[in-house]
């Protein structure tokens, strides 16, 4: 999967899931990989964290190779739910990723580490509490408003993550690299002295939106053809 999203971006497959209807589920803004650069994509490992390291060794012998472990700690911002052995483990078991709604310790041993851990920032403590587990943990995780399950392929890069159901993931990538596509060509056209105003003909659409103020930009982008990207 993460060969399959090498050339593309969360924005591209954002913008793939708006033109294809798919549901728009990305990870509340914030998110960040400990080490700059590094990306995920893979099936989605969810487990809910209850203040022991126990659930994510739970989760490991469950893990197929390439997963990415999907983190529910609530989004809390008083202890890192996961450190550099449990991260060490991830990798034994074969998980390519792990993306965190909460946050991380042991930064430098995760960097050295190497595998990509996604997280919302830094915290020394680790939990003191212990609450009990919940006996549906492994059926989903939460992040911000998504339940993320074993149904679903995560995606992060630079400018976040994204989530996706599988059933969905070829037509979206597939989308993705028209777009992609349809956009380089628009900024080669810029670089070579065409404005994006030139190209979407953009003072035809302020004369047709006059006279019709229900004609959006979008509707007029569409009247092109498809050269130019919505």
């Amino acid at each position: 999967m993460l060969k399959d999203f090498a050339d593309l971006s969360t924005p591209l497959l954002a913008d793939a899931c708006v033109r294809t209807g798919t549901p728009l589920r990305v990870a509340p803004p914030g998110i960040a990989a400990v080490v700059p650069g590094h990306r995920i994509a893979g099936p989605a490992l969810p487990v809910r964290h209850h203040g022991s390291v126990d659930v994510f060794l739970e989760a490991y012998g469950r893990a197929r190779p390439g997963d990415v472990l999907v983190i529910d700690n609530g989004g809390r911002d008083d202890e890192a739910c996961i450190g550099d052995l449990a991260v060490l483990e991830a990798g034994h078991a074969g998980v390519s990723g792990i993306a965190v709604w909460g946050l991380h310790r042991d930064t430098p041993e995760l960097a050295e580490i190497g595998l990509p851990v996604f997280s919302y920032g830094t915290h020394p403590a680790g939990p003191v509490r212990l609450d009990d587990p919940e006996p549906d943990a492994a059926a989903g995780a939460r992040f911000g408003p998504h339940l993320v399950t074993d149904r679903d392929i995560v995606f992060g890069d630079a400018d976040g993550v994204l989530f996706a159901e599988a059933s969905h993931v070829e037509e979206l990538l597939d989308t993705a690299r028209h777009i992609m596509r349809t956009e380089r060509e628009q900024a080669r056209l810029i670089r070579a002295g065409r404005s994006l105003r030139s190209q979407t003909a953009f003072e035809d659409y302020l004369v047709l939106r006059e006279a019709d103020p229900s004609y959006t930009f979008r509707r007029h982008l569409r009247s092109l053809g498809g050269a130019i990207e919505e």
